[in-house]
């Protein structure tokens, strides 16, 4: 019974998880939501940098902290381990809805692309991104990172085959697809405002740091394997005279 709630819980949390990445699409570029980056009354431009630093803050701190070993060491004391991941799913989804609630626009215009052709290579250049956020999830373990894969075997009374570290598909030109493809879509938008720019500055601000621990987890796991990979491959460029560590 308990391997059961604990699968159809994890499955609720993807679920959810799938509506909120649908709606971040939109929201990152207003597209087709009620709420987006840039709608509603603009209000005190100073108000309105301080709420949203505190709404990324908390996201940046829920994201960091609860994806640590020592912090899920300690959280698997309390929360089964089984749904820790989908637990960690469901912290970042409410981070979020939230997030998404309560952003104050900032409205004011920096650029405005009107050009068709030019509009329509950078709303290629968004879509791109989104797509290498979803393709890079499948070529790691999609529903291990979302938490389904860590409730499916129990479900089934199975062990769980270990995941080995492998390079491949776009893993073989950047070391973090993932985190490329929310820079790309992020940055890529025909108007650009304050408000979308300072969402831009401040999450790949967050990327750029999360992804220093991210390294050095991911190098305490895999070891010298994971070291010959940093020597390889570039860490978020993949165009040769950019790269870099």
């Amino acid at each position: 019974m308990q391997r059961t709630l604990q699968f159809a819980y994890s499955i609720v949390v993807y679920v959810m998880f799938l509506g909120v990445f649908l709606y971040a699409v939109g929201f990152a570029n207003n597209l087709l939501v009620p709420k987006s980056i840039d709608s509603g009354a603009a209000g005190d431009l100073l108000s309105a940098v301080l709420i949203n630093s505190l709404l990324l803050g908390l996201f940046a701190l829920q994201h960091s902290i609860m994806a640590r070993p020592w912090f899920k060491r300690e959280w698997t004391k309390i929360v089964p381990e089984p749904i820790e991941r989908s637990t960690f799913v469901l912290f970042t989804n409410l981070c979020l809805i939230l997030l998404f609630w309560k952003w104050q626009p900032m409205p004011q215009v920096i650029w405005d692309v009107q050009q068709p052709i030019f509009a329509g290579i950078i709303w290629a250049a968004f879509a791109a991104g989104w797509v290498i956020v979803l393709i890079s999830t499948f070529l790691i373990d999609h529903f291990a990172l979302f938490g389904l894969r860590q409730t499916y075997y129990p479900f089934i009374n199975k062990e769980a085959p270990p995941i080995h570290f492998m390079k491949k598909g776009l893993y073989k030109y950047c070391r973090h697809p993932i985190m490329l493809g929310f820079i790309v879509a992020f940055l890529a938008t025909p108007q650009m405002t304050v408000g979308h720019l300072f969402f831009f500055v401040m999450t790949t601000g967050y990327i750029l740091i999360a992804l220093i621990f991210e390294e050095n987890d991911l190098t305490m796991i895999h070891g010298d394997d994971y070291r010959k990979y940093q020597k390889s491959v570039p860490k978020l460029c993949p165009v040769s005279f950019l790269k870099g560590n």
